[in-house]
């Protein structure tokens, strides 16, 4: 399936996986490809997010509350904890990155796998762009996907920012036709 995917395509995956990577997640979910979609401002699937309000940094800000981290900075400022200086004395101590959560042995150092969803997604780009009759898969047929499919952490993120899903549907579709 991937001989069919654009250059553009085939580069939200490797943007998804390299998200996934930089957020330390085990698997490739449906808000990486969100991500690896947004990472190529000039494609056409950021420039519709980009019209309905949707940037990296929105996704990454309602990511956020989501990952699960033990330490909220703010929480322990209000009870008079600088993690800064607590961070800086400790890595003075033991040096850089001390603080740093070691790998995880049984996380992939290579090639990330995808959840079924992300997968799901993938699959449904190749429907969007055989039911277009395009000859290739591109960002948009991707992003086409993720809106069939209709959950995972992606649809949250775009559902819980109002986007109308509906009408960036219409519009990808009317692009990609043209």
């Amino acid at each position: 399936m991937f001989e069919r995917f654009t250059r553009e395509a085939r580069e939200v995956v490797v943007g998804a996986q390299q998200e996934a990577r930089a957020l330390r997640h085990g698997r490739i979910g449906t808000e990486h490809l969100l991500l690896g979609l947004l990472a190529q401002p000039g494609t056409t699937s950021a420039r519709a997010l980009g019209r309905h309000g949707i940037t990296r940094q929105v996704v990454v800000d309602a990511l956020a509350p989501l990952a699960g981290d033990d330490l909220d900075a703010a929480a322990l400022t209000s009870v008079g904890i600088d993690l800064d200086a607590v961070r800086t004395t400790v890595e003075a101590t033991f040096g850089p990155g001390a603080l740093d959560a070691p790998r995880d042995p049984r996380e992939p150092s290579g090639h990330i796998p995808f959840t079924p969803r992300a997968k799901k997604v993938l699959e449904l780009s190749l429907r969007e762009a055989l039911a277009m009759r395009s000859r290739s898969i591109t960002d948009g047929h991707i992003l086409l996907g993720l809106l069939r499919e209709g959950a995972g952490l992606a649809m949250k993120v775009l559902y819980d920012r109002g986007v109308d899903l509906p009408a960036l549907r219409d519009e990808l579709r009317l692009v990609l036709d043209s």
